[in-house]
């Protein structure tokens, strides 16, 4: 089931959800709109080996806005903190924001029970696009879950990407080689 505008309130009130900033204004029949923040990072080497952590470039969007262009992964974060400690949170991307041909993210739109921070977007274009700090880029759904959650994201010991930060967090997949070193070998 899907959280409604007014069951999104009432988990807020009761500390189940957390928003911040929270804006009224964003709230949907059944969603919230999160804004893009004001940094991207941008790898900075062609090639990806994914056993080595990936050198990056961060970048302030300036006021005037920045132009994405096609065939290079932005990573950007939400305006937004957020908390969800009953609910499972999904992030989609706003229609308005597909149809400038920008995707938000490629395979991360679900959030984990307990996960508590800004939410990194894996974004791409089709074509050039400028993009502003503050504007709506997606949009957030709560699902219901059903039994108990034995271990929350947040205490979960090999929970990557717990340190709280509103800047972009590139991938840590290396981290997972290194803790492992057996299992891939």
């Amino acid at each position: 089931m899907i959280l409604s505008d007014i069951q999104i309130l009432e988990a807020i009130r009761r500390g189940d959800l957390r928003i911040e900033p929270f804006r009224r204004e964003a709230l949907g029949s059944n969603s919230y709109d999160v804004h893009l923040g004001p940094y991207l990072r941008v790898y900075t080497q062609p090639a990806f080996d994914a056993r080595r952590p990936l050198p990056s470039t961060l970048l302030k969007i300036p006021p005037q806005g920045l132009y994405l262009i096609p065939g290079v992964l932005y990573l950007g974060a939400t305006e937004e903190y957020t908390e969800s400690h009953s609910y499972v949170p999904f992030l989609e991307g706003k229609s308005s924001v597909g149809r400038l041909g920008i995707q938000i993210h490629s395979t991360a739109s679900k959030g984990d029970i307990g996960f508590c921070n800004h939410w990194t977007l894996e974004i791409s274009v089709i074509h050039p696009v400028r993009v502003y700090a503050g504007m709506p880029i997606g949009q957030l759904i709560f699902f219901t879950v059903e039994g108990e959650v034995e271990a929350p994201y947040l205490l979960r010991k090999d929970a990557r990407y717990k340190e709280r930060t509103e800047l972009p967090l590139p991938s840590f997949m290396w981290k997972n080689f290194h803790s492992h070193e057996d299992t891939y070998t």
